[in-house]
């Protein structure tokens, strides 16, 4: 009788505790934030989640207000929708507030790449040193350069080149931006010899074609990889692109190449020194490969698309760098070598940085989500002051909470290529509720987990725009084409991508 008293018990204890794991007990306590945790135990709103973030965060903000938490796969997150909140949230100690804890976990999920400790500093210290100022300077000149290797090197003033072309503008604003900024970042065939520098750019556009396609194999899995809900075969597939990547990146491969970017070389020294092994470090190259070039390319293609789809827009942003090649002694004309930008150049144009900025404000969806490892406090601007628990999660969706907000960017769904400089070029200020707001626009994070390839990232963006809109006519085909819907499977992680391409035409200008 003992014997079947103690199994019972151990069976209702069993019971409780996956219960408990399963979140059936959790309740609200009076100081914090609503609480939904769904229909179903431990899965809560995961596959609601997953189906379309957006929606399923508007639809939470509707019933809950601005600061929400709810259960998704096993863990609470509190969404902060407030942006008055967002300087005390990124400016919270880590102590309390970690970012690392869960990048830490995906960052191994999709790369197989495991963070050390000071992995944090080291990609801060050399993007800073790389990414910003004097380094961006000799950054910008080297992605000038692939550029011109990729999209000029046959320019020729006869006519037969004045007929207009057509492609898939996705396709190509992707591919060319991604393979301008590999080439500059990871460095270029060696040359052989005085004479073989054709040669030499010739075999860098074939390699550089062949691993943005790869990428594009991989770039295609990345939400469900993150997610770990793929298939078997597609998992298996993005196991092989993994190896692939890690040999192409590779330390000893990278040693071949000529013009490797100090930013490269210099975090591979850094992780070395701080006793990374050399296969971890290979797979390190293809986490910054994707953070620096997943994102680029497809911002790209959605600022030529809105620019072609205003014309207007075109008109004004054409004429600014126009008007900037030839206060500094360029022109692109018949006979005339290709256009060589500069960053004081990329400097002089407000117009073609609102409108790289509104592109993002419309297209840029992360989700910035922090671990909370203590008991919090959370102040919203009507007040309200919340506890959040320790253990759960912090996320921000700034797309909705800041960047399609209406008392924030009125008519936010219509591309204003103007919405955020003035008419005399100094930058907007934007408020909400008449008072200021510090974050109004938060395409690359912010606070200590902001992208430190920024700087970078947009000037990519600035330079393609630029050679393309001084260099070519551009139209798209179809004169009434419609916006294409996004991807709902890739909220969350950067830049939207569209669920169809659209075709374009263009043509040498002279």
């Amino acid at each position: 009788m003992a014997l079947w008293v103690t199994l019972l018990c151990v069976l209702i204890a069993l019971l409780l505790g996956g219960l408990y794991l399963l979140g059936a007990f959790r309740r609200r306590r009076p100081d914090e934030p609503p609480l939904d945790k769904g229909t179903i135990p431990w899965v809560g709103y995961l596959l609601d989640f997953r189906k379309n973030s957006s929606e399923f965060l508007k639809r939470m903000q509707r019933k809950h207000g601005d600061v929400f938490t709810v259960l998704i796969g096993g863990h609470y997150f509190t969404f902060v929708m407030d942006p008055f909140c967002f300087g005390a949230i990124v400016k919270e100690a880590r102590s309390k507030l970690d970012f690392r804890t869960f990048a830490s976990k995906l960052v191994l999920q999709v790369f197989g790449y495991k963070p050390i400790e000071a992995n944090h500093s080291i990609i801060h210290a050399s993007s800073t040193k790389h990414l910003m100022g004097d380094g961006l300077t000799v950054m910008t000149q080297a992605t000038m350069e692939n550029f011109q290797k990729l999209m000029l090197f046959d320019l020729s003033s006869g006519e037969e080149k004045r007929v207009w072309q057509e492609e898939s503008l996705f396709r190509y604003c992707y591919n060319i931006v991604f393979r301008a900024g590999y080439l500059a970042l990871y460095g270029t065939e060696p040359l052989q010899g005085a004479d073989n520098k054709e040669k030499a750019n010739e075999q860098d556009r074939i390699h550089s074609n062949q691993v943005f396609h790869e990428f594009r194999k991989y770039d295609r899995l990345f939400p469900r990889l993150a997610y770990a809900v793929l298939p078997p075969k597609d998992k298996i597939e993005a196991e092989r692109l993994k190896r692939l990547f890690w040999s192409i990146l590779s330390v000893k491969k990278s040693w071949q190449k000529d013009n490797i970017s100090g930013w490269i070389s210099e975090q591979n020294q850094l992780l070395a020194d701080n006793g990374v092994p050399e296969y971890m470090r290979d797979r390190f190259m293809f986490m910054l490969l994707w953070a620096s070039q997943g994102n680029t390319g497809p911002t790209a293609f959605w600022l030529l698309f809105y620019l072609m789809k205003h014309p207007e827009a075109m008109k004004a942003v054409r004429e600014e760098v126009d008007k900037v090649a030839r206060e500094n002694g360029q022109e692109v004309k018949p006979g005339s070598p290709p256009i060589n930008i500069t960053r004081d150049m990329l400097n002089q144009t407000p117009l073609l940085d609102s409108a790289v900025e509104e592109t993002l404000r419309l297209v840029a969806a992360p989700i910035l989500v922090r671990a909370v490892l203590q008991d919090t406090s959370l102040k919203t601007s009507s007040g309200t002051e919340y506890t959040l628990r320790k253990g759960d999660r912090l996320a921000l969706f700034p797309h909705i909470s800041v960047q399609m907000n209406p008392e924030i960017h009125p008519e936010p769904h219509e591309f204003r290529y103007d919405r955020f400089v003035n008419p005399d070029g100094t930058k907007k200020e934007f408020y909400k509720n008449g008072k200021r707001l510090k974050y109004f626009n938060m395409p690359w994070g912010a606070g200590v987990s902001i992208c430190p390839g920024r700087f970078f990232a947009t000037a990519e963006i600035k330079l393609f725009a630029f050679l393309m809109l001084s260099h070519y006519d551009l139209e798209l085909v179809n004169r009434e084409e419609e916006v294409p819907e996004i991807d709902v499977s890739r909220w969350g992680f950067g830049t939207m991508q569209p669920v169809r391409d659209v075709w374009f035409r263009y043509r040498l200008r002279f």
